[in-house]
């Protein structure tokens, strides 16, 4: 019996993986200063998002990851099979611009987090920490970056211990939870649009896809031929896997809300102006663990999310051009992929030169991600019931369905906005 058991979960462990750290790199920075504006401005009015939105976005990245396994190819390269090459090219576009503003705002929250712990000028971290993540995503392979993402997960553990430091009235949490409360007004419609957009982000569509062709490489399938088909067996274990990243990366949300809502938002604190300004209102009001789990957090969740952001653009650019790419290759074999990587993440950085408004800019990148995201998840629905660019493998129904429920209430969320 417990041979069994100890077999059925090394099974589960194995089918852990890209929506493992997919769904953990949607908890970045960014995500973090989002919830942390959303939870001191309105409280715990928004608590139930985090369990809406799961099934959700589980949907959405689960097509983008049948795309990328049945068809060999990244989500670029399958909507070139549909759409003009410009057309990629402009959305390849469009996400390295939003890409470079939430790699700016991660990089500076990161810096701010390291400075409040002492560790020096938060202006020198944030070249440490770009070029840190640029010189080891050339010089490891895949299969090592793919380990230490999966455990760099583990930061985001920090914000369910900080949320149950600071919350005693469970009983009024689990109402705000389990009774959803339409939003009131263009300030409460635009925090939804912002909690969609930083959620169902469209470079994690871009990333989850490009992820299943480096596993596909990593088993020794470098041909597209190949890479082309997806076993039940396979579709399985990617459910599970993507079940169990959007699941943690929701809850998550749920407890940064909660935090805030618990610590800042009850003593009248609703406006905060960066990820440091949200740090130290912890310190006074729940101590100095959870203000220091809350910055440590922020350091590992940053760590996690810049290889996606950047590498989501390589992917994407990559995909559009013809480029050899892959976080295996040499460089020398793949400089352009490599370049955008450098480009997206060096071009972050510079922004802090600018003294950018971190949380106005992550917020704002939240909202504008929310009004573009139901756009490409109309391409990327027309592309997985696509028969023939799937090789007869389409969506089911139930996750055509759900994805069209994603991308109605987004479209809605963002009229509602500018309705209100």
């Amino acid at each position: 019996m417990l041979s069994a058991w100890r077999v059925k979960v090394r099974e589960f462990g194995k089918a852990l993986g890209p929506g493992v750290t997919t769904g953990a790199a949607d908890d970045d920075p960014s995500g973090i200063a989002t919830y942390s504006v959303v939870g001191a401005q309105f409280g715990t009015q928004f608590l139930w998002a985090s369990w809406f939105t799961w099934p959700l976005m589980g949907a959405v990245q689960m097509m983008c990851a049948r795309v990328g396994m049945v068809t060999g190819m990244g989500l670029a390269g399958a909507l070139r099979e549909k759409f003009p090459r410009w057309v990629v090219a402009l959305i390849a576009l469009s996400l390295l611009l939003a890409n470079v503003i939430n790699i700016a705002a991660d990089l500076s929250g990161m810096a701010d987090a390291a400075h409040m712990l002492g560790a020096g000028s938060s202006h020198v971290w944030v070249w440490l920490f770009g070029l840190g993540v640029c010189v080891a995503t050339i010089w490891l392979r895949y299969h090592q970056i793919a380990k230490v993402l999966k455990w760099l997960a583990l930061a985001l553990a920090a914000y369910a211990i900080t949320a149950f430091w600071v919350t005693s009235d469970w009983a009024g949490v689990l109402r705000a939870t389990a009774l959803p409360e339409l939003p009131k007004g263009g300030a409460a419609w635009g925090a939804l649009v912002a909690i969609l957009g930083t959620t169902i982000s469209p470079y994690l569509f871009f990333w989850q896809a490009g992820q299943e062709i480096e596993e596909e490489k990593a088993k020794g399938r470098l041909l597209l031929i190949s890479r082309k088909g997806a076993t039940a067996s396979e579709l399985h274990d990617r459910r599970i896997d993507i079940g169990v990243g959007t699941f943690f990366s929701n809850i998550v949300m749920f407890f940064v809300i909660l935090t805030t809502a618990m610590t800042l938002h009850v003593h009248g604190i609703t406006t905060i102006n960066t990820t440091k300004d949200a740090a130290s209102a912890l310190r006074p009001l729940a101590g100095e663990g959870a203000y220091l789990l809350y910055t440590l957090g922020l350091v590992g969740t940053g760590l996690l999310a810049i290889p996606t952001l950047a590498g989501s653009a390589a992917y994407a650019f990559a995909e559009t051009f013809d480029w050899a790419y892959g976080l295996d290759e040499k460089f020398r074999n793949a400089v352009s992929f490599y370049a955008v990587f450098i480009v997206a993440t060096i071009a972050g950085a510079a922004l802090d030169l600018f003294n950018v408004d971190p949380i106005k800019a992550l917020y704002w990148s939240a909202i504008v991600n929310g009004l573009l995201a139901p756009f490409l998840l109309v391409a990327l629905y027309l592309v997985a019931t696509d028969r023939t660019i799937m090789d007869g493998q389409t969506s089911s129904r139930i996750s055509r369905w759900m994805v069209a429920i994603t991308t109605v209430v987004m479209f809605g969320a963002a009229v509602g906005m500018f309705v209100f």
